[in-house]
């Protein structure tokens, strides 16, 4: 046979294959027009309307919005999974953690002003004659605060930020690239809880900054998750206690030295300069709780295939938002919420609208479908934690989880082209939904794809910041749909005047293709990378 006959043949089949591999699936492209600009306006300008009040967990706002979902699921014809409820009850506690006083070498500090904590404790007073400075709190075999240090039973004081950088090199590392001891959010504290002091005080300036930022509300009471069982021998965890540099200043009033002092000697050395220092130190603190009604929000589309209708594909977002401004505050009050994350409700009740319309003309997914709003987002992930904990359907069923937070808006970086979304970990876990993902993009929406928070050195850590991540912690690959923050994030400017509804819907109908494909492709996606994001 002619070679350049055989060529051109094979050219051409590459063309025709590529083709097909790119050509629409008519059935999808049809139910997707059913994620509409009219119908999302519908549902946002409820859900972000002032009569929300911010939808808050534990507020009437959210529970409103909860009936408004469960609601519109039941009008869909979406099943009530929870023993015939749409609703599954999140059990959480209010803890309101008070530091009544808080005294260093004769002078008194305030809550709210000098220093901040989020508990929770037993109420316990604290005093110490001296205290420990123990540096940047670091316990690794090229730098050690600790080694050859008891300070069980003593009151602590740390650098709580970064670690120590010699010529711009971590001492750690060696490179210019810090250590998971400052890049975690968690290991250093924890690490310092395990040798049991009787306090831990954390000194940086980004304490002050942050209580110039938030004001009074980085003092309200915090929710947690109220845990079925305690231990009664269980150890209580060592109390932290964010404090200002002028705070540490005067704890550590009798070195002479000041915090930016001691940090620049055990920078510029590359060793611990953790010692004992006299310092009169009282500390009275308690925690009062109470509990809060709370509800995750679930409807579910059975699959049509006999086989694979016991594979949950779950499609999220939270309907919580942070409420009203405090009490006395000029102007409007009402954080709407209306792109964080009404977008992304709305997102998932206009996809559940598409899937439903094909299910009743029999083109239903062959999956199964749970479409899931979570609560308690805003005050640390606590709907989907309690779901990842409980699922109403086993977590080793559940395929993927294709999770919506903010996309009715578009961000300074992009506002020459909000034809975009940034992803965030489709690919951390499996190369398959990656695979998915692009093509759904590349054959439907042809949106510009931001992988900028996908990078594991992301100083914002978007990865950890919403529901997506109780999902893939427990190894279930995900995606994370987002639009970036703006300058109306978590400020009553988020409102829905300000929303860009034609992108809202073609970002909505890129989670609604790539779901067709995961819901109806004959393997579920395959787990077969190791995740290269650092720990929490």
């Amino acid at each position: 046979m002619n070679m350049k006959k055989v060529t051109l043949w094979v050219a051409a089949a590459v063309v025709i294959t590529s083709a097909a591999y790119a050509q629409k699936n008519p059935v999808a492209v049809k139910y997707a027009k059913y994620i509409s600009v009219e119908d999302a306006k519908k549902h946002l300008t409820i859900l972000a309307s002032d009569e929300f009040e911010g939808r808050e967990t534990g507020k009437p706002g959210a529970d409103k919005a909860a009936k408004y979902i469960a609601a519109e699921f039941k009008k869909l014809g979406l099943q009530a999974p929870v023993k015939g409820s749409y609703f599954l009850d999140v059990p959480l506690t209010e803890n309101s953690f008070n530091i009544s006083a808080f005294t260093a070498n004769g002078t008194s500090f305030a809550s709210g002003k000098d220093f901040y904590s989020f508990g929770p404790a037993v109420a316990k007073t604290v005093t110490a004659n001296d205290i420990v400075f123990i540096g940047y709190g670091i316990g690794d075999e090229k730098y050690d605060d600790l080694k050859g240090i008891d300070i069980a039973g003593k009151v602590v004081v740390y650098i709580f930020e970064g670690e120590p950088m010699k010529g711009g090199l971590s001492v750690i590392t060696g490179k210019a690239e810090k250590s998971e001891w400052a890049t975690s959010r968690s290991k250093r504290v924890q690490y310092i809880q395990s040798k049991k002091p009787a306090l831990i005080l954390g000194a940086s300036p980004a304490v002050a900054n942050n209580i110039k930022r938030y004001g009074t509300s980085i003092l309200a009471p915090r929710l947690t998750l109220k845990k079925e069982t305690v231990a009664a021998t269980a150890p209580e965890l060592p109390v932290v206690i964010n404090i200002t540099t002028d705070v540490f200043n005067q704890l550590l009033k009798s070195t002479g030295k000041t915090y930016e002092q001691l940090k620049a000697e055990i920078d510029s050395t590359g060793t611990p300069k953790s010692q004992v220092v006299k310092a009169e130190v009282s500390v009275s603190y308690g925690t009062v709780n109470k509990d809060v009604k709370a509800v995750d929000v679930l409807g579910f589309l059975p699959g049509s295939d006999p086989k694979l209708k016991k594979e949950v594909l779950v499609i999220s977002a939270h309907y919580d938002h942070i409420g009203l401004e405090p009490e006395g505050k000029a102007g409007d009050r009402v954080n709407n919420g209306a792109d964080d994350d009404g977008s992304g409700t709305t997102g998932v009740l206009e996809i559940a609208r598409a899937f439903t319309q094909a299910k009743k003309a029999g083109k239903g997914p062959k999956r199964s479908i749970l479409f899931l709003g979570n609560v308690g987002e805003e005050k640390g992930l606590l709907g989907s934690e309690y779901y990842s904990e409980h699922p109403v359907f086993p977590l080793a069923n559940t395929i993927t989880d294709l999770n919506i937070d903010m996309i009715g808006r578009v961000d300074p970086a992009h506002k020459d082209n909000p034809n975009y979304c940034y992803l965030i970990g489709s690919d951390k876990l499996s190369t398959t939904l990656h695979k998915i993902s692009e093509k759904a993009n590349s054959t439907y929406t042809n949106l510009t794809i931001d992988y900028k928070y996908n990078d594991p050195n992301d100083p914002e850590k978007i990865y950890y910041r919403s529901d997506h991540y109780n999902f893939a912690k427990h190894n279930i690959p995900i995606i994370f749909y987002f639009n970036g923050v703006h300058e109306d994030y978590h400020q009553p400017g988020d409102e829905v005047s300000k929303i860009d509804f034609p992108m809202l819907v073609k970002r909505a109908q890129l989670v609604f293709y790539t779901g067709w494909e995961l819901a109806n492709r004959a393997e579920r996606p395959v787990v077969d990378v190791k995740n290269d994001m650092p720990a929490e």
